[in-house]
């Protein structure tokens, strides 16, 4: 869920734990390639595998199907839209697209490895709300009914540092296009930053340890250089360990 951004996405992944989570916004020099979502979920297993551990959860963020750059979207060109002329992501099959690309690559290393594929969407929706969820809503509500009354209108309710903050719809609105302004995750934050060292995934500093980058390479079942060659261009634009 998501559309565009990857705040869901991050959010679930973060607070359950994923292995990783892979969201549009991390690639930041361009629109990321399939086969390079696909190398860095490999990468994943592997460094899992070298810390002995065959199990793991990875986190797709649906705005990844949006974000891939062109022509990489020409198999699956034949999606239904909705009435905003948006692709309908829920009739693309991508878990399993990458389940099968994922699955082909570990067999080319010789890993065999059970991956199963599962859209999480609807019945996440379902969920009945935690207590957060209740007082959250219910301060809104009051926040937006006393606004109303007291005049004011076209705005969106919101609770900023403790205190009601209304958000004109003017505000949200991208004067180009006239739709709702997408707020993107902002990948150079703390919180993205500490949610990207919780994660098992490759990482510059892999390859900056000899002696951690001929494990990983031992568990790939590749040659050390093969292994570079590989991976290393993934991890190009990793950001910096924190202090």
């Amino acid at each position: 869920m998501g559309r565009k951004a990857g705040h869901l996405a991050l959010g679930m992944g973060t607070a359950a734990g994923a292995t990783l989570t892979i969201i549009p916004e991390e690639f930041t020099a361009g629109p990321p390639k399939f086969s390079e979502v696909v190398e860095i979920l490999v990468g994943a297993v592997i460094k899992r595998l070298a810390r002995g551990r065959a199990d793991g959860v990875a986190v797709l963020a649906e705005g990844l199907v949006l974000s891939l750059g062109p022509g990489e979207l020409e198999p699956l060109t034949n999606v239904e839209r909705d009435a905003h002329g948006n692709v309908r992501i829920a009739e693309i099959d991508f878990g399993g697209i990458v389940k099968r690309a994922v699955g082909d690559r570990l067999k080319e290393l010789g890993l065999d490895v059970t991956i199963v594929a599962k859209d999480v969407g609807y019945e996440l929706r379902c969920v009945d709300p935690i207590p957060f969820d209740l007082e959250y809503t219910r301060e809104l509500g009051c926040a937006a009914v006393e606004f109303i009354l007291g005049g004011g209108s076209a705005a969106m309710a919101s609770i900023q540092d403790g205190r009601f903050v209304p958000v004109p719809f003017s505000a949200l609105l991208d004067p180009a296009t006239g739709r709702a302004r997408v707020r993107m995750v902002d990948v150079a934050s703390a919180r993205y930053a500490i949610a990207r060292r919780y994660m098992i995934r490759l990482r510059r500093d892999d390859f900056a340890d000899p002696t951690e980058t001929a494990r990983l390479a031992a568990a790939a079942r590749l040659p050390v250089e093969e292994f570079r060659r590989r991976f290393e261009p993934l991890v190009a634009h990793d950001p910096a360990p924190s202090a």
